[in-house]
């Protein structure tokens, strides 16, 4: 995200951006996330020539047309190759045509650079190694992409097995400020939009615990901490979930901390949420893994009351079709492979844009959407700007 803006060449973070967002947006934040990309922009391309891509694309070639020509497994690699070819095609590396058949074809069109990602890395190091978990995990799915996309391993195994558990952790933590900004703006959100009557409050996909941290945090930095009766934080993995319970367990004394497992995927009655039980649903990037979104949504809405209020965190994406680079990572995934569509508003798995996320709300029982900030007003200016929270009232 550079700081100045690519529709008047201006920094316009001031116009565009909430006051109490200003800060944590500052030069240096914005020089990681400018870092970071080209990081994986740099990855991106090595994996163009090292899966096969290259040789693929010699003539025009749509990603399925890669695929075979690369000889990928097409379900596990489409994907993953569709983001490959269009982040490239962004970066002017490759050409991008349109066919005669409505078909997008990538071709090769030129000598591609030989850049190292690593001077990136060191880049980081010297501005800020806090940062530097993020690049951690975008190089070890770069190191499994062959493998995966192959169908040697699954996306789960390169990512979660025993050599990934240590990077995770790093990365899912407030001492990591390229995850930690999530849990910044999910908080910031919340506290803007309860009232009074914040009494019970369940996190799904809770992790290892930072997302409550960092709003717990701001609730009592705010001295608002009275109001939240209880907090259930919920977690599919058992590990994440110990290590949260471990994290939390003397940070908040006067909050009445709760844990359970719950798969965001099956009926919240299995893990103790009582319907209309929850005052306020929150999650820091986790509704885009939902398989069945219409169905999560719904168990979401049946936990709160009567205009209880929901606030997700989530990658945004800020128009349809656009590579995030995010996505390296998280495309490897079945739940980013395999999510059930809806034509007006889960076209894709994984990342939507502002106003999918709308069109899925007001379809699954929800009103008063809106996101913050507001990324549809800011994207022209700044469109690789992502991060975004988005809120609504069980209607």
């Amino acid at each position: 995200m550079p700081i100045l803006s690519k529709r008047s060449g201006q920094d316009e973070r001031a116009a565009l951006f909430p006051p109490e967002l200003l800060a944590h947006f500052d030069d240096a934040m914005i020089a990681s996330f400018d870092l970071y990309e080209e990081y994986v922009s740099r990855l991106a391309l090595a994996l163009f020539r090292t899966t096969g891509l290259e040789a693929a694309c010699r003539s025009a070639a749509s990603a399925t047309e890669a695929v075979a020509r690369a000889r990928l497994v097409p379900q596990a690699a489409h994907l993953p190759v569709s983001w490959i070819l269009a982040l490239l095609a962004s970066r002017d590396w490759i050409a991008r045509e349109s066919g005669a058949d409505g078909q997008i074809r990538y071709r090769l069109g030129q000598a591609l650079p030989f850049l190292d990602p690593e001077e990136l890395r060191a880049a980081q190091q010297a501005h800020d190694p806090r940062c530097l978990p993020a690049y951690d995990i975008a190089a070890l799915a770069a190191a499994h992409y062959p493998d995966v996309v192959s169908g040697r391993i699954n996306g789960e195994q390169a990512l979660f097995g025993e050599a990934g558990i240590i990077p995770w952790v790093k990365y899912f933590s407030n001492d990591n400020p390229m995850y930690a900004i999530s849990n910044t703006v999910g908080a910031i959100a919340a506290a803007q939009s309860t009232t009074a009557d914040t009494e019970a409050i369940l996190e799904i996909g809770g992790g290892l615990g930072s997302g409550a941290i960092m709003l717990l945090d701001h609730f009592e930095n705010i001295g608002r901490t009275a109001q939240i009766g209880s907090y259930t934080l919920t977690e599919i993995s058992p590990l994440f979930l110990k290590r949260a319970q471990r994290n939390l367990a003397a940070r908040n004394p006067r909050c009445a901390l709760r844990f359970g497992v719950l798969d965001i995927d099956q009926p919240f009655a299995g893990a103790g949420i009582a319907p209309g039980s929850v005052s306020m649903a929150y999650g820091v990037n986790v509704l885009h893994v939902a398989r069945d979104l219409g169905k999560t949504l719904a168990e979401l809405r049946g936990s709160l009351r009567d205009r209880g209020l929901l606030v997700m965190t989530e990658c945004i994406r800020p128009f349809a079709h656009a590579p995030l680079h995010l996505e390296l990572v998280f495309n490897l995934l079945g739940s980013f492979r395999d999510a059930l569509l809806v034509p007006d508003w889960r076209p894709n798995g994984g990342f939507l844009t502002p106003e999918q996320w709308t069109a899925a709300l007001e379809a699954n029982g929800f009103q008063d959407v809106r996101v913050y900030p507001d990324i549809a007003a800011i994207r022209d200016a700044y469109p690789s700007f992502v991060i975004g929270a988005i809120l609504a009232r069980r209607s």
